[in-house]
């Protein structure tokens, strides 16, 4: 039995005025998962963000946070939520522990045992008793994260988590995303412009284009080994080996052609058999950037 999804949109639109910012957006979020969403600037993605968040009214259709519908009991759907939207926003004048223990006090249930918990999951245990404003980006985003994980959320929403931090920073976040998902159960919705990182982050990634869901692509299934994908194989006679597998096609010193794993391992030893000469096998791989790329017509990241 398939697991409910932690999130649903169901027919999610969104109108200003005369203009259609999200139209019809219907998307389910796996429990679990580290589930990205992409689009070109203006596609409507931190639009959205902002409607299962309760910043934006919802003109038609709903959302469901385990299963309670934001549009009908907000704040009992908003309980399972933590957030970033945009930057996180910390009182600077005060450490990095005081802003946490501000944020516990207004969440019902958070012992103080469970700030510790937040601060060693983002690495702030040496500089957590230091006053915000002598923290770099890197560090009041892991801050950021710490606030908005405290109440224990089944679902964390992150808006562009990544703007402006060095790569060190970009991967010491998405262990922290990684961690979380496997230690503490908590979805992770989130939002980039790097796709490289998505890439690297996420389980599954969602596609939107002018506020409509246009590709949701399972990212880990992309790499089981049993599915077929094209193969190079580097040889010293590409036309011989192309009439003894009777398939795939010549490029160079080398061709191509679309097997699974265990036929990769086939293909090499009937390649041997025959005494052809083989300098080397590749899986040639599709990068996320790319398929975005197709996907969009090349409209621009954001």
């Amino acid at each position: 039995m398939s697991q409910e999804p932690i999130v649903r949109l169901s027919n999610v639109t969104k109108r200003i005025g005369s203009k259609t910012i999200i139209d019809r957006l219907t998307l389910d979020i796996p429990s679990g998962q580290v589930f990205g969403f992409l689009g070109p600037n203006g596609s409507g993605k931190t639009t959205t963000i902002r409607m299962m968040v309760g910043l934006m009214s919802i003109s038609e259709g709903d959302i469901f946070i385990q299963g309670i519908s934001v549009r009908n009991d907000f704040e009992k759907a908003i309980a399972y939520v933590g957030a970033i939207v945009e930057n996180p926003e910390m009182y600077k004048f005060l450490t990095g522990y005081q802003n946490l223990l501000h944020f516990a006090r207004m969440s019902p249930g958070v012992p103080k045992e469970r700030i510790q918990e937040v601060i060693k999951l983002v690495g702030l245990e040496n500089r957590i008793h230091d006053k915000v404003k002598t923290y770099s980006l890197g560090m009041r985003q892991r801050l950021g994260v710490a606030q908005a994980i405290l109440h224990r959320p089944r679902l964390l929403i992150l808006d562009e988590p990544t703007n402006g931090l060095d790569p060190q920073g970009i991967r010491e976040l998405r262990d922290y995303l990684r961690v979380l998902t496997q230690e503490e159960g908590t979805t992770v919705f989130v939002s980039s412009h790097l796709l490289s990182e998505m890439e690297l982050m996420c389980d599954t990634v969602a596609v939107i284009q002018s506020g409509k869901l246009i590709n949701v692509q399972d990212l880990k299934a992309s790499q089981v080994g049993d599915q077929a994908s094209e193969t190079m194989f580097e040889v010293d006679n590409p036309a011989q080996a192309l009439d003894l597998l009777g398939s795939g096609r010549a490029e160079g010193d080398h061709f191509i052609v679309l097997l699974n794993r265990e036929q990769i391992a086939e293909v090499n030893s009937r390649l041997v058999a025959a005494g052809l000469k083989v300098y080397g096998i590749q899986v040639v791989t599709r990068s996320l950037e790319d398929q975005f790329l197709e996907m969009t017509g090349g409209g621009t990241i954001g």
